[in-house]
């Protein structure tokens, strides 16, 4: 029995300024209409004995993944929330802890959230080939075929060499190598013997779970007080973050799969990208007669082998090549395409200067709807606010600022302080400072309304919740108060 079990705790700097802390790469359709995490779901059909599909995410995402797995999938198993991240190890073995519960000897497929495949039946055929392997106690992870020498990525030897594509058997690992230079890496592909560490892995629950506990006890320790102490929570399976914050931070390849005396290795070709910089973006995409990959409204001339994209206004370039241009509403990023790792340095700038950029789009999607910042000032800010029909916001009120409301689509049902009305297009209200208030779309459109906030201070922590649908506290996971309009 394979069960697959999804990562999905990343961030995805790299990709800046599309990904974001609150929106990361996984969560963003960037090779197809699907996002990346649907597209790895829809990868795995097929293959899951029982159907059902596990993932692990960040407890600030939990919404927006519950909301793209459902659009995919109708038997989802858990959706396993971390309070904080701890790398790979601890996620996998919590998947594996939940899911030996319920099937002893099933087989965990383990994939990253944010990964591509083109070639999706090339992997169905190496997840049924390290199968076996898996089932007789084997931790199988896939190797990458190199088509480059890649210093990006580490390295995994076989014990048997592999070259030109002709044996596609399940190698025992002789190493596993960190990140090489230029050099090494070249004599590493030339060679046949090694292979790009993809990060996906292929074992039974129980034989994940007795290698950690032999090579990493204290993180299998933690782990299980924290499932024993975790909390049903809508949807989702929520991790005690008292017991989970103290556990190790390691991955999956130092606990276990570096020590480990069973690890083997799949040799997989089937066009995989980590999409780890928008070069490597740039790479998997259709490329125009100029290699160009150009989305949105582009205007080009004498322009070759760059990366353009525009979501909110027209971008147009001149005489540029190997560039990579990203327009977003409130940020653009200009960069070589030999310089895009370097984008970890901008956001590590932006978030020491506490900057928004880094953490949410002027759009913010929120399991009720949507919000957008229109336009602000000292004293006042504007936002455009979408409400999907049957939902509501919290109950709640603000101590820094009165709101205006005008409704310009659908119908809002609205409580203020102990009265409840109901305002249709064109018609609004105001809610004074410091008074409780709800807003309900009881229609069958969405809701469409102008909010405008006034008062000494604006910011989205100004809130105190008494009642939400969505089981949000006012304080959130990392200990800030949670957005006003979350």
């Amino acid at each position: 029995m394979i069960i697959p079990v999804i990562l999905s705790g990343g961030s995805g700097t790299r990709l800046w300024p599309l990904s974001r802390a609150q929106y990361p790469k996984q969560l963003l359709a960037l090779a197809g209409d699907r996002t990346m995490l649907q597209e790895t779901v829809a990868r795995v059909e097929g293959i899951a004995d029982t159907g059902s599909v596990y993932c692990v995410c960040n407890e600030d995402h939990r919404f927006m993944v519950a909301e793209q797995l459902r659009q995919v999938t109708d038997d989802l198993g858990d959706i396993i929330l971390e309070p904080v991240g701890r790398n790979t190890a601890p996620a996998a073995a919590v998947a594996a802890l939940r899911i030996q519960e319920k099937f002893p000897d099933a087989i965990m497929l383990l994939l990253p959230a944010d990964h591509l495949i083109q070639d999706t039946d090339a992997f169905v055929k190496a997840v049924r080939l390290g199968c076996k392997a898996a089932e007789e106690g084997t931790l199988v992870t896939f190797g990458i075929v190199p088509d480059a020498p890649e210093t990006g990525y580490g390295y995994i030897k076989a014990a048997m060499s592999y070259k030109n594509g002709v044996d596609k058997g399940v190698h025992p690992v002789e190493e596993f190598v960190e990140k090489p230079g230029r050099e090494t890496a070249e004599k590493y592909v030339k060679s046949g013997e090694y292979f790009w560490n993809s990060g996906m892995f292929l074992f039974k629950a129980s034989t994940y779970l007795e290698e950690l506990e032999l090579y990493n006890p204290e993180i299998l320790a933690v782990c299980k007080a924290s499932l024993g102490k975790a909390a049903d929570d809508l949807d989702f399976l929520r991790l005690d973050e008292e017991s989970f914050s103290v556990c190790p931070s390691d991955s999956i390849d130092y606990a276990v799969m570096e020590k480990t005396m069973h690890a083997a290795v799949v040799p997989l070709d089937a066009g995989w990208s980590d999409v780890g910089a928008w070069s490597a973006l740039w790479g998997v995409k259709e490329r125009d007669s100029s290699g160009n990959v150009v989305k949105g409204d582009v205007l080009l001339h004498d322009v070759q082998n760059s990366f353009i994209q525009a979501s909110s206004r027209m971008v147009a370039a001149i005489g540029v090549d190997d560039h990579v241009i990203v327009e977003t509403p409130d940020a653009v990023l200009v960069a070589s395409k030999d310089s895009v790792q370097d984008v970890k340095t901008i956001v590590e700038r932006l978030k020491s200067e506490g900057r928004d950029e880094v953490i949410t789009h002027v759009r913010v999607n929120r399991p009720w709807g949507s919000y957008e910042t229109v336009d602000r000032s000292d004293r006042f800010l504007v936002k455009r606010i979408i409400v999907k029909p049957g939902s509501a916001l919290s109950l709640q009120k603000h101590y820094h600022r009165a709101e205006h409301w005008i409704v310009v689509k659908g119908t809002a049902r609205i409580t203020v302080g102990d009265e409840e009305v109901i305002l249709r297009e064109d018609q609004s209200t105001y809610i004074p400072l410091g008074t409780k208030h709800r807003l309900e779309n009881p229609g069958k459109i969405p809701l469409e309304l102008i909010e405008v906030q006034t008062g000494s201070y604006l910011g989205e922590d100004d809130i105190e919740r008494f009642d939400d649908k969505y089981g949000r506290s006012t304080v959130s996971a990392n200990g800030q108060f949670a957005s006003g309009k979350q």
